[in-house]
């Protein structure tokens, strides 16, 4: 099955994209959507990379609410610090965080969590992948922080895929 349809989520979706589009329901119009939903992922199949087997799904499920949290959590800090940074300006730094992470698909893993929590910015990857430059809206511990950040995001990350 896989190896007609490579991707049947894909397939799915640019079928209904393309009826959508067409507004018709036409016999031509289904079959052309269908043929194109057909082959666009096969000849598409080359260019899309191997996904990571994911080893502890549970843990994967845990790292994914625990972001979540964290995601409103900073949600609600970066707004306080907004609103009093008239009174009580923000301490944003740069901060170097020593990464063990290696593997290609768990460091963007890790880039696309830095990106949705507000208050923090991925900004530089040393050559060697040894530390991560992070920028942080408000920080009061530094340590404290890098220790949050390996043991709530890194280390599930090296366990579910490295």
């Amino acid at each position: 099955m896989k190896r007609w349809f490579p991707a049947p989520l894909l397939s799915a979706g640019l079928f209904a994209l393309w009826l959508m589009l067409s507004r018709s329901l036409g016999a031509g119009t289904v079959l052309l959507g269908l043929l194109l939903a057909f082959l666009l992922p096969l000849m598409a199949r080359p260019l899309r990379p191997s996904g990571p087997p994911v080893r502890k799904p549970l843990l994967l499920a845990r790292l994914i609410l625990r972001v979540g949290r964290d995601v409103v959590r900073s949600g609600v800090e970066v707004a306080r610090g907004v609103l009093r940074a008239s009174a009580q300006p923000p301490r944003g730094t740069f901060v170097v965080v020593p990464l063990e992470l290696r593997n290609d698909h768990a460091l963007a893993a890790l880039a696309m969590i830095t990106a949705v929590i507000p208050g923090t910015v991925w900004c530089e990857l040393a050559p060697d992948r040894s530390r991560l430059l992070l920028h942080v809206f408000d920080l009061a511990d530094e340590a404290a922080f890098i220790a949050h950040f390996k043991a709530d995001y890194e280390h599930p990350l090296k366990e579910i895929l490295e």
